[in-house]
Parts: structure tokens; C-alpha cells; sequence
């Protein structure tokens, strides 16, 4: 087994998990793109129905600095009806969701409103202008709980109907298209 430390930025698309196994036969795992003897973990995970940038690599050190709450996420979402000021202001000052099976108080470090829908294509259909218009905000997070945009964003009443993580850290999904790849340096995070 090579030492070589590796740190992949990866597009994940909507409908894989984050992950190289699982109990249930029929699920899209990481092995559609990735050997599972590459000895590759996911850093953090996306939920299913989520896409964008996840970090893999093979060392649990490098794993364990962008776990950390000082490394922040940024993720858009488009949520279902025209979110206003007051809901954004709500996102910042904190709500409670549930995490871990506990109510729990979490705010966001940063929110704003998007003038335009992101360049990312959408590859699940989803019910955006189905009942009400959509809109679509930036959100950064210094952590990133089980399904916890989807849930704060419900929490202010207009739940998540699309979510792409664009940013972890210093690191972008960029123009990565999804199921592509990029090798990163690994060494700066591990000094």
C-alpha cells in the first residue's frame, strides 16, 4: 500500500450516498467511482438527495482538521417559496431542529439571498414551481449536522427542495461537473 496521503475533491451527485458500504443492495455508493480498496473515506458526508463538493482521503488526520467546527461549509439551497428577510434574519439568530434525537439551538455564520439560480444543472427533478415560487440562498455553516440546512431551513418555513455544498474551507467545487474528480495537496492541511 502506497503512503502517499490523498485528498480528492469530488462532485457528488444527488442520489449516492457518501459512502463505500452499505446493508441495502439497491443504493448508489462511492464505489461507482472509487475502488473500495483505495482505502478512500469520506470527510463528512452529503445526505442522498444532496450534491456537490465531498471531500475523500486516506488519512484520518487530514480527515479530522476539516471536521473541525473552524473549517467552514457553504452550501446553496434552493428552498420552496420566496424567503424574505425575516426567515435569513431567523437563520443567523438561531432555530431549533433536532439533532441527535435532542432539540438543539444552531445558526448560520453567514446567509443572503441569491440574485440568480447557481450554474449547476439539475440532475433529479424536484417540485420547485410546483405550488409556490422558489428561491435560492447561500448558507455557511462551521459544522455540518445530519441534514441540517434541510432542517433549519424548515424550521423557518420554506424547507429545502435542492442542496449543493460549493465550499469546505479554502476549497471549491469550482466548475467540477458531477462524478468528476480533482487531486488536491494534501500537505498544507497537515501542517
Amino acid at each position: 500500500m502506497s503512503n502517499e496521503i490523498k485528498l480528492i475533491a469530488f462532485h457528488k451527485p444527488p442520489g449516492f450516498l457518501s459512502q463505500f458500504i452499505c446493508d441495502q443492495p439497491k443504493k448508489k455508493l462511492l464505489t461507482h467511482w472509487f475502488s473500495i480498496d483505495s482505502h478512500l473515506m469520506a470527510i463528512g458526508r452529503l445526505d442522498e438527495d444532496s450534491e456537490g463538493l465531498l471531500l475523500l482521503t486516506n488519512n484520518g488526520l487530514l480527515s479530522e482538521y476539516f471536521r473541525q467546527s473552524i473549517v467552514s461549509k457553504v452550501y446553496l439551497a434552493q428552498v420552496d417559496g420566496q424567503i424574505h428577510p425575516q426567515a435569513l434574519n431567523q437563520l443567523l439568530e438561531g432555530v431549533s431542529i433536532g439533532l441527535d434525537g435532542e432539540k438543539t439551538v444552531v445558526k448560520a455564520m453567514e446567509v443572503a439571498m441569491m440574485e440568480s439560480e447557481p450554474h449547476y444543472p439539475q440532475i433529479i427533478p424536484n417540485r420547485a414551481g410546483k405550488h409556490r415560487p422558489a428561491s435560492w440562498i447561500s448558507i455557511t455553516l462551521n459544522e455540518g449536522k445530519n441534514r441540517q440546512v434541510r432542517k433549519m431551513t424548515a424550521a423557518v418555513g420554506f424547507p429545502t427542495l435542492r442542496l449543493i455544498r460549493v465550499r469546505i474551507g479554502d476549497i471549491f467545487l469550482g466548475d467540477l461537473k458531477p462524478g468528476e474528480y480533482r487531486e488536491m495537496d494534501a500537505t498544507k492541511y497537515l501542517l
